[in-house]
């Protein structure tokens, strides 16, 4: 893969994942916290809620499961559901290089993650368990001031807009205009470049629409300031990476001999609590260079940035749901493995 090659195709991945971030921080911002009421009640419902938020792309779900797990407003059970159906970033670029197959995966992780959630709360002993003192440093931030869509105003922010507005709305509609000429993206008219423009064209919307607070803090510090440069970094790294391996190694005669330590390698990295090295996995299966067993496995296990907050608030907790996840995740791939997936 030439380097022009992996600049475009990285570039089209961070685009995709932009604008599916801007599309998330806007869900999440706009219900003000109605899917966190739904926690409160039977185990059971926490584990649905909890892994509902987890497959939420990203890790603001995540953040929010362990923020309820701080206060012990859900069982540890629930937060192994929720970093078991997370799969931090990762979840924006397997959704922009094989959508289908990422949403049934989604789904898949869900499952998994209820079902581990509730053997975790019901088979291990109550000794093993962190301190149930309730921790007072992380707060649920509610954005409970914030109007997303402020009618009558938003015609008065288009007369004097910041540089954070015009910045992103000329990069979407850029955007935009790459993909409907087939610049970006898949050549021909097709559902993907139909659900591309679609997606963009919902960014497009919410960066002209929204107040200047949402705009700034939410999208432009959040997502094209913090996240962005990142996953670019990351997806070029994985996809230069790649290049230069399938230069000189036969990756998928390698990993086809290799299958077992493959999957170990995947579990072993998931413990990682980063976004960013988990995505080698990702690019090769959507190469065909891996099994969908050994995605799934890394999949399981890693939880992108979701499980660092944890770390301040309980180490032990942080040792014990990995160590429950790498169990998951080696045991549903192997078994995927075992099964010929």
């Amino acid at each position: 893969m030439p380097v022009v090659d992996v600049l475009h195709k990285s570039l089209m991945i961070t685009a995709f994942v932009a604008v599916m971030m801007l599309a998330v921080e806007y869900f999440n911002v706009q219900t003000r916290g109605v899917l966190l009421a739904t926690v409160h009640g039977a185990r059971w419902r926490q584990y649905l809620v909890a892994a509902a938020l987890g497959a939420i792309p990203g890790c603001l779900g995540a953040y929010a499961v362990v923020a309820l797990y701080a206060h012990r407003r859900v069982t540890l059970g629930a937060l192994v559901a929720a970093m078991i159906a997370t799969s931090g970033d990762e979840t924006f670029v397997m959704l922009a290089l094989f959508p289908k197959t990422a949403l049934m995966m989604t789904l898949g992780l869900a499952a998994v993650g209820i079902a581990a959630g509730w053997l975790s709360d019901v088979l291990l002993p109550a000794r093993w368990l962190p301190d149930a003192a309730k921790c007072r440093a992380l707060e649920v931030h509610a954005e409970a001031e914030c109007r997303c869509y402020p009618r009558g105003e938003i015609v008065n922010q288009w007369r004097t807009p910041s540089p954070y507005r015009a910045t992103l709305v000329v990069a979407l509609a850029l955007f935009v205009f790459a993909i409907a000429t087939g610049h970006v993206g898949p050549v021909a008219w097709s559902w993907k470049r139909i659900s591309l423009l679609a997606v963009t064209g919902l960014g497009l919307f919410i960066a002209s629409t929204v107040p200047e607070h949402f705009l700034e803090q939410h999208l432009w510090r959040h997502v094209a300031v913090r996240h962005v440069p990142r996953v670019f970094a990351w997806t070029t790294g994985a996809l230069g990476l790649l290049a230069v391996l399938n230069a000189f190694v036969d990756l998928p005669a390698l990993v086809s001999s290799n299958p077992w330590q493959a999957l170990a390698a995947a579990a072993g990295l998931g413990i990682l609590p980063e976004s960013g090295p988990h995505l080698v996995f990702v690019t090769m299966f959507a190469d065909g260079a891996m099994p969908l067993s050994i995605l799934v496995a890394s999949s399981i296990v890693q939880d992108g940035h979701g499980m660092l907050p944890l770390l301040a608030t309980s180490k032990r907790a942080f040792a014990l749901v990995k160590l429950l996840n790498v169990v998951s995740g080696v045991a549903v791939g192997g078994a995927m493995l075992a099964l010929g997936y």
